[in-house]
């Protein structure tokens, strides 16, 4: 098993859900696993710590940059399992893209920062920090200067995140972010791709993507074979990688009552089960 592949089952970045209880997803569908890629941060706890810290900082666009830097300094040399997450991640660019060629590194507003600052730091790159309404600063590599940008002048960007699923993100925000200030994106590396189809969507935008991990039957073997996952939770994984929707609407066709029960479950819960029903997600009604 990989050693990244490690951390994300040690520190439950992703978690597979029991037999016969699929997570209830926030669109209003439902799956057999779930991820917090940045749980490897060291643990969930620390995770949710930062992102707290960063909702502390998002007032003030140009000092948010050097305050959450500093953060993940400290934890870059304190835990272990962060500092090799990026450590490997690092390697992986070397050996994968020409770092002569890359000009900046970008990441987005929130979790990809918990990667993106740091490896600006460590290839010595100037960081663009995204925000969600698009706007865009960019700090020197050690995160003691930051500044507007006015103009990229057509200058290559490498954007690092921490997951891509449907690529949703980067077509909306991230990189007509680096296009609206003069740039170009033409990498993008992360540390789990979700193998939904957003690696082809953002390659079709001139970006090459990179992935440290697939979520895929790999995977999924790999659980098995270390007593993760059971043989039935694994064939339904299998199927849900080959067919998510049909996989899941089988299921609540198996067990009629998952959705009542949910519509009567906690609040967070009943009102993405009510999305489904609603929106008729899969073709029940």
């Amino acid at each position: 098993m990989s050693d990244i592949m490690s951390y994300l089952f040690e520190t439950k970045a992703i978690r597979f859900c029991e037999e016969n209880k699929p997570f209830w997803y926030t669109s209003g569908k439902i799956g057999p696993y779930f991820i917090n890629t940045h749980f490897v941060y060291g643990s969930q706890e620390d995770a949710n710590s930062l992102l707290s810290f960063i909702d502390e900082c998002l007032a003030d666009k140009m000092t948010l940059p050097e305050k959450v830097f500093q953060k993940v300094l400290k934890q870059y040399n304190e835990n272990e399992i962060y500092c090799n997450v990026i450590d490997f991640m690092k390697d992986y660019i070397v050996k994968n893209i020409d770092i002569s060629e890359v000009d900046y590194i970008s990441g987005g507003e929130r979790r990809d920062w918990f990667f993106s600052n740091i490896i600006a730091y460590l290839l010595d790159k100037p960081h663009i920090s995204i925000y969600k309404d698009l706007s865009a600063v960019v700090s020197d590599s050690k995160f003691e200067k930051t500044e507007k940008i006015t103009n990229l002048e057509n200058k290559k960007v490498l954007h690092i995140a921490d997951l891509i699923t449907v690529a949703s993100s980067y077509i909306r925000a991230w990189i007509p972010a680096i296009k609206n200030i003069g740039g170009q994106m033409c990498w993008s590396c992360v540390v789990v791709d979700r193998m939904q189809g957003g690696k082809d969507k953002i390659e079709a935008e001139g970006v090459k993507a990179f992935s440290l991990v697939n979520v895929d039957n790999t995977m999924f073997e790999t659980a098995y074979k270390n007593n993760i996952i059971n043989e039935k939770q694994l064939q339904m994984l299998k199927k849900f990688f080959e067919n998510p929707d049909e996989t899941m609407k089988q299921f609540l066709i198996e067990h009629p009552d998952f959705i009542k029960n949910a519509l009567h479950s906690d609040e967070k819960t009943a009102k993405r089960a009510k999305l489904l029903v609603d929106n008729n997600l899969y073709g029940l009604n």
